[in-house]
C-alpha cells in the first residue's frame, strides 16, 4: 500500500526557485521499484501456483500481468518522477493498467495481490476525487466480476466482499493520510524556501549595512584626521607667504608647524591603515593628546578635575570632536583668534568645550557639510551628547559630553 513509500526532508531551495524534481516522496525510487518489482512477481507466483481454475485461465491471467512491468518502466515510472504528475498521462496510464489488472483478477481471484502495488499509484499521481474513484474500481471490480463469471459459493462470495470491502477502507484512510502528509510536507517545503530566502536577504542587507557603516567610520576617520590636517598645511602656506618678505621669524615657526602637521597627518595615515589607536593618543593620554592638539592650532587648554583612565573609544571620540571644532573655528572665525580648549573630568561625566571669539552662525540655518553630523553620530554612538552654542558676531561654543564610569564605581568593583 501507499504506506511503504517513504518519505524525505523536502528538497530546499538556495537561491529561491524550487529544484526541478524537489517532491516530497523520495525520487531515487529505488525502493519504489523493488517494492512494485515484489508485489508482480508474488503476485504472478500465486496466480501460476493455484489449482483453480485451471491451466489455461491462470496462463491467461498470468499473460495479462506481464505487459505491467515495461509498462511501468517505460511509461509509470516517468509520470511518478514528474513533479507535479501530469493528471492526463496519469489518467491514460492508470486506465491502460486496469485494462490488464482487471480481466487477469476477474479470472484469477490471486491476482487482487496486485492492488497492493497499484493503490499508491493513484494516490501519487491523481487528485483526492479520483484517485478515490480508482482505488474503488481496483478493489470491488474484481471481486464483482469473479463472482459474476464462476459463481463460487456464498461462504467464497462473503469472505472475498469482506476481504476487498477492509481492503478499501484501508486504502482510502491510508491514502489520505498519505495525501495529507504531502501536502504539510509541501507546506514546509515552501516555509523552509522562504525562511532560506529571508535569511540570504537578511544577510544581503546586513553585509551592506556593515559596509555602509565602515565607509562611514572610514570618512569620519579620514574627515576627523586627513583632510583637517591638509586644511591646516593650506592655512599655514598662505601665512608663509604673507611672511617671508615682512616677518621671517614668524614664517620660519609657521614651517615647523607645517612640518609638524604634515608628520601628524603621515602618523594619522598610518594608524587608520593599520587600525589602530590615532597618533596622538598612541602612548599618551587624553590630556597630553590635546595638549600636542592644542599647541598645533595656537589654542590653550584646562584640564579640571581629577585626569583617569578612561576607555579607549570615549578618549577617540573627545579628540576627534577637538579636532573637528578646531578645524571650524580656523575655517570660520578667522585667523588670529582665541580659541580656548576645556576638558572636564566629573564624577560620572566627561564634558570638553571648544570656544572661539569669531564671528558665530545662526544655529538654526541649514548647514551644509559632514563636519557636525559626524561629530553628532560619534557622540550618540557613545551614548553622548553635543551641544553647540553660536549666534552671529558671539563666537562659537561646541560641548560634547559622554558619560563615564566615576572613580569609586570603578574602586568598588572587585
Amino acid at each position: 500500500m501507499s504506506a511503504d513509500l517513504p518519505l524525505e526532508e523536502p528538497a530546499r531551495r538556495v537561491n529561491g526557485s524550487e529544484p526541478r524534481g524537489a517532491y516530497t516522496w523520495d525520487r531515487s525510487f529505488r525502493l519504489w521499484d523493488t517494492y512494485f518489482a515484489v508485489v508482480w512477481l508474488a503476485t504472478l507466483v500465486f496466480v501460476l501456483g493455484t489449482n483453480y481454475p485451471g491451466w489455461p485461465v491462470q496462463v491467461t491471467a498470468a499473460a495479462l500481468l506481464l505487459p505491467l512491468i515495461p509498462m511501468y518502466v517505460g511509461w509509470g515510472r516517468g509520470i511518478l518522477q514528474d513533479d507535479p504528475p501530469d493528471e492526463h498521462r496519469s489518467l491514460r496510464y492508470l486506465l491502460a493498467a486496469l485494462t490488464l489488472f482487471l480481466p487477469s483478477a476477474i479470472l484469477v481471484g490471486e491476482t487482487r495481490l496486485m492492488t497492493f502495488a497499484l493503490v499508491p499509484q493513484c494516490f501519487m499521481t491523481l487528485r483526492l476525487r479520483w484517485a478515490l474513484a480508482a482505488v474503488t474500481v481496483i478493489n470491488i471490480a474484481p471481486v464483482v466480476g469473479w463472482a459474476l463469471l464462476w459463481w463460487p459459493s456464498d461462504h467464497d462470495v462473503f469472505f472475498n466482499a469482506v476481504f476487498a470491502l477492509v481492503t478499501l477502507v484501508f486504502s482510502v484512510a491510508v491514502g489520505s493520510w498519505v495525501i495529507k502528509v504531502i501536502e504539510q510536507s509541501q507546506e514546509r517545503a515552501e516555509l523552509i524556501a522562504e525562511l532560506d530566502a529571508s535569511r540570504h536577504e537578511l544577510t544581503r542587507l546586513s553585509t551592506a549595512h556593515g559596509a555602509l557603516a565602515e565607509r562611514e567610520r572610514m570618512a569620519r576617520e579620514i574627515h576627523d584626521t586627513l583632510a583637517q590636517g591638509f586644511t591646516s598645511l593650506l592655512m599655514l602656506v598662505q601665512a608663509v607667504e604673507a611672511e617671508l618678505d615682512d616677518d621671517i621669524p614668524q614664517a620660519r615657526r609657521h614651517l615647523s608647524l607645517m612640518a609638524e602637521t604634515a608628520r601628524q597627518n603621515l602618523a594619522e595615515a598610518r594608524a587608520l591603515v593599520a587600525g589602530g589607536a590615532p597618533a596622538d593618543l598612541e602612548g599618551a593620554s587624553l590630556p597630553d593628546a590635546l595638549r600636542r592638539l592644542a599647541a598645533r592650532n595656537e589654542a590653550t587648554l584646562t584640564v579640571t578635575g581629577p585626569v583617569r583612565p578612561l576607555p579607549a573609544g570615549q578618549e577617540v571620540v573627545l579628540l576627534r570632536a577637538c579636532q573637528e571644532a578646531l578645524a571650524n573655528a580656523r575655517k570660520h572665525a578667522g585667523s588670529g583668534t582665541a580659541v580656548t580648549i576645556e576638558l572636564a573630568y566629573e564624577e560620572e561625566r566627561l564634558a570638553l568645550a571648544v570656544r572661539d571669539e569669531g564671528c558665530g552662525f545662526d544655529t538654526d540655518a541649514v548647514r551644509d557639510g559632514y563636519g557636525l553630523a559626524g561629530l553628532s553620530a560619534r557622540a550618540a554612538e557613545a551614548g553622548g551628547t553635543v551641544r553647540i552654542r553660536s549666534a552671529p558676531g558671539e563666537g562659537t561654543t561646541v560641548t560634547v559630553g559622554l558619560p563615564v564610569p566615576s572613580p569609586t564605581s570603578v574602586r568598588s568593583e572587585p
